[in-house]
């Protein structure tokens, strides 16, 4: 199959290409530039991976333009792009995040929960509108609504591993909060599922099964690191320190991966303490 891809040198774009590449499919990554229909061409799917991370700077308004525009406005140009090949591609996998949700509490999520009403929940709802305006181009479209992707190197794992290792982890806020996660193959093989599902359609919640609250998941990480984690993150530091991105690791999600269980996928890694010991042990 020939592929598309958009955001192919980040995190979860390196590793669905290894993937793809490693089982045979022909792949075009678009860079940052405006992605034309001549680039497209012949292609039979699209995934839609880019986006500046959300982490790492304060989100300032000019942040926030950039959070916005590197989503909304690229998704918008794939889809612009798609509007006028022929023939098109079957299928465009794009990337969302479970922050659709805003900040639930213990709320039990699906796949058909509403959206939250906070600037997160704003970006990826605005987002996703952006993608299934190819639905009526004939395109099937399916919108991966993504958790804290754990991985060996890169991402939300390897700026708590320091800490932790020194034995200064502990939970972030109240610690009360649902943390939704997937372990990066897992998440390269929900792409591969939607890419393949015919079936697959809308938005589709890419989380482990496994649902914990910070508090467990930073006794996880001590464990798996040999080391206490007991030393709390207070959301007023974590403010002063991140801004409004302090609501990424504040807010609440108990998101359930519903429709990959109606399609009978099968987690690599359905546990947590499973996977930061594979992200650890691989890292080493």
């Amino acid at each position: 199959m020939k592929i598309a891809i958009t955001g192919a040198t980040g995190l979860i774009g390196r590793a669905l290409t290894a993937a793809l590449s490693a089982r045979g499919d022909a792949l075009v990554p678009i860079g940052r530039g405006v992605a034309t229909a001549a680039m497209l061409a012949g292609c039979e799917a699209v995934v839609n991976l880019a986006g500046e991370p959300l982490l790492g700077r304060r989100w300032t308004g000019r942040r926030r333009e950039v959070l916005r525009s590197s989503r909304i406005e690229r998704t918008a140009q794939v889809v612009a792009a798609l509007e006028r090949m022929q023939p098109r591609p079957r299928v465009l996998v794009s990337a969302s995040a479970v922050g659709y949700y805003g900040d639930r509490g213990a709320e039990l999520l699906s796949e058909a929960s509403p959206p939250g009403e906070d600037f997160l929940a704003q970006l990826c709802r605005d987002w996703e509108a952006a993608a299934v305006a190819a639905e009526a181009l004939g395109i099937r479209v399916v919108l991966v609504r993504t958790g804290m992707v754990l991985a060996p190197r890169g991402g939300a794992l390897a700026q708590m591993l320091p800490p932790f290792r020194w034995g200064l982890g502990g939970p972030a806020g109240s610690g009360r909060q649902y943390w939704p996660w997937i372990h990066i193959e897992d998440e390269v093989g929900v792409i591969l599922e939607a890419l393949g599902n015919g079936q697959l359609h809308g938005p589709v919640n890419a989380v482990a099964p496994e649902a914990v609250i910070s508090r467990d998941f930073a006794r996880a990480l001590g464990r798996a690191l040999h080391r206490p984690a007991v030393l709390p993150l207070p959301a007023l530091a974590l403010r002063l320190v991140f801004g409004g991105a302090a609501a990424v690791l504040l807010s609440s999600q108990r998101v359930a991966p519903g429709k990959l269980a109606d399609c009978g996928y099968r987690f690599r890694f359905p546990a947590l303490a499973s996977a930061l010991q594979d992200c650890i042990a691989s890292a080493a």
